[in-house]
């Protein structure tokens, strides 16, 4: 019976121990058997403790590395040659790679060469396409013809905004305010005495406007950025100022009595007037009067 029972399970090879397991747990350091209580590499004192998971972590990152152990590339380890035509994986222990650095690929030996893999017929990785630089500078010519259209329309009102801009005002303005405020959108939270009329319009040429212009009020004291932001949302103009990116992008109130572009960080009451007219623009630029000839 007892050898029936030694057939079925193992002792434990600990010293000392030698208990008759019947699941026992083998070490795979040592490769010894041991019972539950021995099991681990500290309780049973390895001497070779450390090795298997040495072992396996090195097979883990040659792995991750890409570079099997046994030197055969596969399409989950391996990079292809960048040749459309080429099937050769490179950059394994067998098939050198080689560097491009005018169209940045990689190749196999045979078509390391520029005029191998018609290098002056590929656009280099990283690189921004011709085509899309040539249409944001045509979008930037646009906004900025536009830009000079307000100017050269509106001297004579550049010219009074130039004396502070806050003359008497006539009938004509007065019906215009009045026209504005009776139409007028905005947060109904501002105080009464602290909101200011305008007309705002979105340039076509340099934005999508789903609403080419309205009637809106804002607070006094907000900035000209969050008047921005919220004459864009009013009007359902896509505003990516928040977002960083270039100025291709970004848009700009342009303030038609005052002939200028508005800095971000003035303040709405201090240069603009209920029943002035501002205009949306993308693409124009800071708003720095000497960085735009006129």
């Amino acid at each position: 019976m007892d050898k029936d029972l030694e057939a079925i399970g193992s002792h434990c090879q600990y010293t000392y121990c030698n208990q008759l397991d019947f699941l026992p747990f083998r070490c795979e350091s040592c490769k010894h058997t041991f019972c539950l209580d021995h099991r681990t590499e500290t309780a049973h004192k390895c001497a070779r403790a450390g090795e298997w998971a040495a072992a396996r972590r090195k097979a883990t990152e040659s792995t991750t590395n890409g570079t099997p152990l046994n030197g055969k590339p596969t399409p989950a380890t391996g990079t292809q040659c960048s040749h459309p035509l080429c099937k050769t994986y490179i950059n394994t222990l067998s098939a050198v790679g080689v560097a491009c650095q005018t169209c940045n690929r990689q190749y196999c030996l045979k078509h390391r060469l520029r005029e191998e893999h018609a290098c002056a017929t590929l656009t280099p990785l990283g690189a921004r396409p011709a085509s899309l630089v040539n249409i944001q500078k045509q979008k930037a010519q646009g906004a900025l013809d536009t830009f000079r259209a307000l100017i050269a329309r509106n001297k004579k009102p550049a010219a009074e905004a130039s004396l502070g801009g806050r003359k008497a005002p006539t009938s004509s303005t007065v019906a215009t305010l009045a026209d504005i405020r009776r139409s007028a959108k905005g947060d109904a939270k501002i105080p009464a005495e602290k909101r200011l009329y305008l007309h705002v319009e979105a340039e076509a040429a340099t934005t999508s406007a789903k609403l080419p212009a309205g009637n809106f009020f804002y607070n006094k004291e907000w900035s000209v950025g969050r008047m921005l932001d919220e004459a864009a949302k009013g009007l359902q103009v896509q505003n990516v100022n928040n977002r960083g990116g270039g100025e291709e992008e970004r848009l700009r109130v342009y303030h038609v009595q005052g002939g200028r572009l508005l800095e971000f960080g003035e303040k709405v009451g201090v240069g603009l007037l209920s029943g002035n007219t501002i205009v949306l623009l993308r693409g124009v630029g800071p708003a720095v009067p000497d960085l735009i000839s006129v």
